[in-house]
């Protein structure tokens, strides 16, 4: 039951959350240069009149606070508005490119997860080795490289070798294969903005994971069981390990906002259908609609995030309470 008001309270404080979060939105919008009809502006060939009337269909001539409401009425009925750049509603849109985002994020998330935990453990167990050493050296480069760089650098290296495909989820052929073809050939495209993904994710995950062992190990009951006689390998799984992985519970749903954000470029570079090239594409046109749809919804999947991340983190961890 407490476990049900806490949801029920968290998901309450998400609506002031999320309002503040639109009015953020439309704020940083509204501030930035230019609009949609400047690139009709510059065209000799189009009258004062109809830039006018266009404005006027668009909602564009009428005062902020006016298009703000308007939006935010929109908004609640889950009405994400109409694309001035497409000339199709912003929910068409982005359920259509929302797959490729959910699929690439999640690779990438359960990857640099996996990865990054096992790696860290490792690290801390083999500390001041060679092999801490190599996987610190490793960590490192992940968390300095840029993702548009290593992105790049993969790009050039999947074209001049061919072991990868680029360019997209699918390719001309997919329609034309069977499922098990299409399933291989998909898998294969992923690698490459999956990995752009991961590298960094894993990297910070990692360097986590091992430093939060590390302080663990040094923790009084730690030394107890060991004084104990505990085998060390039931020290290390049974009580340290347990115990550190708790504080990267609470960096979960941080997590799963940085592989959104890190999304827009790598699926810009690799052309990927998602919602981050989607929103990418729709800053460059000032799509203002698409725009601050796919801002709310990162939004909600951080809160989402978070949300989730308490809960895993109360249900392994006895000391905390739904208060």
């Amino acid at each position: 039951m407490g476990l049900v008001k806490y949801i029920a309270r968290r998901l309450i404080i998400l609506i002031p959350e999320l309002w503040i979060i639109t009015i953020i939105v439309f704020t940083l919008i509204q501030l930035s240069p230019g609009t949609f009809l400047d690139q009709y502006r510059l065209d000799p060939s189009i009258s004062r009149e109809t830039l006018q009337a266009m404005e006027k269909q668009l909602g564009l001539d009428k005062p902020a606070v006016v298009q703000y409401f308007y939006w935010l009425g929109k908004l609640v009925r889950f009405d994400f508005g109409y694309s001035f750049y497409y000339r199709r509603p912003v929910a068409d849109l982005i359920g259509e490119r929302l797959l490729g985002t959910f699929v690439l994020s999640l690779y990438s998330f359960v990857i640099s997860w996996i990865v990054g935990v096992v790696l860290g453990i490792v690290s801390a167990l083999k500390k001041y080795t060679a092999t801490d050493k190599i996987l610190t050296v490793i960590a490192f480069s992940g968390l300095a490289l840029p993702g548009f760089f290593l992105a790049l650098v993969l790009l050039y290296m999947a074209a001049r070798t061919g072991w990868f495909p680029i360019g997209g989820l699918y390719s001309p052929e997919t329609a034309k294969m069977d499922v098990w073809s299409a399933f291989k050939d998909i898998f294969r495209r992923l690698q490459l903005p999956a990995f752009t993904l991961t590298f960094g994710s894993f990297a910070g995950l990692m360097r986590y994971q091992r430093g939060s062992l590390l302080d663990v190990m040094n923790e009084d009951y730690v030394e107890f069981a060991r004084a104990k006689g505990m085998p060390e390998r039931v020290v290390i799984y049974r009580h340290a390990l347990r115990n550190a992985i708790n504080p990267l519970i609470t960096i979960f749903g941080a997590s799963l906002a940085d592989l959104l954000s890190g999304a827009v470029i790598t699926e810009t570079i690799f052309s990927w259908p998602g919602l981050g090239r989607l929103t990418y594409q729709a800053l460059l046109q000032k799509d203002y609609y698409v725009v601050m749809a796919s801002t709310v919804i990162s939004t909600v999947l951080l809160v989402i995030g978070n949300l989730i991340g308490d809960i895993l983190l109360a249900a392994v961890d006895p000391r905390i309470r739904y208060e």
